[in-house]
C-alpha cells in the first residue's frame, strides 16, 4: 500500500483552485543613489548573493521555500525554474 501524497491530504476547499503569485528572490542590491542615477542599458548591478546560493520563495513577505535555479528541458527549453530544496509546512496557513 502506498502512502498518501501531500496533495491527497489537502482537504477539499474551493480556494485551492485560486492561483497565487510567488515571488522568487535571487538577491538584493544596495547601490548608492549616485550609482543608481548612472544606471543605463548594459549596466551591471551586483547582488548580495553568489550564483550558486539558494533563491528564496515568498508569498507576500512570508518566506515559504528555498531552492536552486534551474533550466527546463524539452518543449520548455530555456525556461527558468526553481528546484525546491526546503519547504515550510503550510498546513496551518501562511
Amino acid at each position: 500500500m502506498t502512502e498518501p501524497t501531500r496533495a491527497d491530504t489537502i482537504p477539499a476547499n474551493p480556494f485551492t483552485q485560486v492561483p497565487i503569485e510567488i515571488t522568487i528572490s535571487v538577491g538584493k542590491a544596495r547601490p548608492l543613489v549616485r550609482d543608481l542615477l548612472r544606471l543605463k542599458a548594459d549596466s551591471i548591478l551586483p547582488l548580495d548573493r553568489r550564483i550558486d546560493d539558494p533563491v528564496e520563495l515568498y508569498i507576500g513577505d512570508k518566506l515559504i521555500a528555498r531552492g536552486e535555479l534551474t533550466e527546463l528541458d524539452g518543449d520548455q527549453a530555456g525556461q527558468l525554474a526553481v528546484r525546491l530544496t526546503e519547504v515550510v509546512d503550510l498546513q496551518n496557513g501562511l
